[in-house]
Order: C-alpha cells, then structure tokens, then sequence
C-alpha cells in the first residue's frame, strides 16, 4: 500500500514540475514578444521622427531655392555687372576699333590686290598674253577661295610667322587681305566681262592700248556694275574678323567673350556684340544702296 501511494507520489512532483517549467517557458516567451513589440514601437517613432526631420529639411531646402531664384538680380544689375563694373564696356570699345582697323585696311590692300588679279585674267581672256601669269592667278584664287578664312589666318600666324614676334594685328590684316583679294578679283573680272565685247573693238579701232581702253572705257562701266558686290564683300569681310579670336587677338567678339568669362553671364555681352555688328552692316548696306543711287542719276 505504502508501495502505490509513493508511485502516486512521485508521478503528482513529476507533473508539477513540467507544469511550473510550462509555465515559466510562457511567461519568458511573453516578455520577449512585448520586447520585440516595444522595439518595433521605437523604430516606429524614429522613422517617423526622420520623415518628419527630412521633410522639414526638404522644405527649407526648397524655401531657399525659391528665394534664391526670387533674389536673381534683374536687367539693370546684369546691365551694371557687365559693361559698368570695372569699365567692362572698354573691352567692347577697344575691340571695335581692332575690329574696324583689321577691316579697312584688309580691304583696302585686297581692292589693290585683286584689281591687279581681275587684270591678268581680263588680259589673258581677251589677248590669249601673261598665261603663266594667268596660271599663277588661277592657283592662288583656287586655293584662297578653296580654303577657310579662320584656316589661312592660323596658318599664317603659327606657322609662316611663328618664329618672328609679329603684331598680331598685322598679321590678321594681312591674312584678310589675301582671303579677299581672291573674291574681289573674281568680282571685279565679272564686271569687266559683262562690259559689251563692241566696246573693247571701238577702242581698238580708234588705235587705243589696252590700257587706254581699259582705263577710259571699261572699268569705269564695270565699277558701277559690280559696286553692290563690292559692298557685299565688305560686309562679309567685316564678319569673317570675328576669328580674329584663334591668334589671341582681342576683337569685337572677343571682347564680349571676355567679358563673359568675367561676368558667366553669356546673354547680354553676346548679344551687343550682336547688335554692334548688325549697326554696322545696316550703315554700310544704306551707305552702299545710296552711292548706287547716285550712279544712276548720273546716268539720266
């Protein structure tokens, strides 16, 4: 009897232990899934506290911006940056006058140059003489007129000159004027071939010379005819200095790029040199349309 009430006993401490071990095991698993959710209400609360940190970051940010963009300055303060400050204008001012300078005298030396060249072309075409001459002339009016004007002032200042400490000036008014004395030959020989060929006879048979006839008879017609092709050379002549820029020459347009790259302002010295260059063309173009009307009085 004493025998069963021990087994019974000993199987009542059994249980009671696995239940008090259940029962821990329980409790310990509880606490851990408070912690945890304790932990994710944390993270929770941070996340939301950054959100809220950056959003409000973000805004200042872009409050900022915004008043950055409402504090550009406006078309007096640009004006003032550009062309007041420092006396930025002068750079305009000075490259003008290399502008102007470079031009005339371009011009001037190729008028000459490719008269002299229409004439041995105009001598070869009626009088079959000067044909090495000729040859000479067709090669050069080839070449100069095959190639870019920025490549031949290049050439002409790194390579024919570049041991000689030359005026950079001088070499961009010696490169233009090859470039166009090339075109105004050929301008100036059209003229004289659109001359009547019953005129050159009369000359002829009145016992002129060649130059005689040339001189009174064909070159005074022939100058009126080609006087609004010579403008439009001129004009195209004053635009190709533009490149005077690839020697370090400082000109018009590189006087306003100067001053852009003071400024970082490309719009407003950019577009006076614009509106300078257009000036200019529009007084040549009057200038030229009004000695073309002058002519013609003469002729009534």
């Amino acid at each position: 009897m004493k025998k069963r009430f021990q087994k019974y006993l000993v199987i009542a401490v059994l249980c009671t232990v696995v239940m008090c071990l259940f029962s821990v095991s329980v409790m310990s698993a509880g606490s851990e899934a408070t912690v945890s959710e304790v932990s994710v209400v944390q993270s929770t609360d941070t996340t939301a506290t950054g959100a809220r940190t950056f959003t409000s970051d973000k805004n200042s940010d872009s409050s900022q911006s915004e008043d950055k963009i409402s504090q550009k300055p406006g078309f007096a303060e640009r004006f003032y940056t550009n062309f007041i400050q420092d006396n930025r204008y002068r750079l305009l001012l000075n490259g003008l006058k290399t502008t102007l300078l470079i031009t005339l005298f371009s011009m001037a030396i190729g008028l000459v140059a490719g008269f002299l060249l229409a004439l041995i072309r105009v001598a070869h075409d009626k009088n079959g003489s000067v044909r090495i001459l000729n040859l000479l002339a067709k090669l050069y009016i080839t070449v100069i007129r095959g190639t870019p004007a920025s490549i031949q002032l290049m050439i002409i200042y790194f390579v024919i000159f570049a041991s000689t400490d030359i005026n950079q000036t001088l070499v961009a008014i010696i490169a233009f004027a090859i470039n166009s004395s090339a075109y105004v030959s050929e301008v100036i020989r059209s003229g004289i071939m659109s001359i009547d060929v019953g005129q050159f006879e009369a000359g002829k048979s009145l016992g002129l010379k060649f130059s005689s006839i040339m001189t009174t008879i064909i070159l005074p017609q022939a100058l009126k005819n080609v006087l609004p092709a010579l403008g439009n050379e001129f004009i195209s002549l004053l635009k190709e200095t533009s490149v005077c820029g690839f020697i370090g020459l400082a000109d018009l347009t590189r006087g306003g790029d100067l001053i852009r790259g003071i400024t970082y302002d490309a719009f407003m010295p950019l577009i006076a040199v614009a509106l300078i260059y257009l000036v200019i063309v529009i007084g040549l173009s009057s200038l030229v349309s009004l000695m073309e009307r002058k002519l013609k009085k003469n002729e009534r």
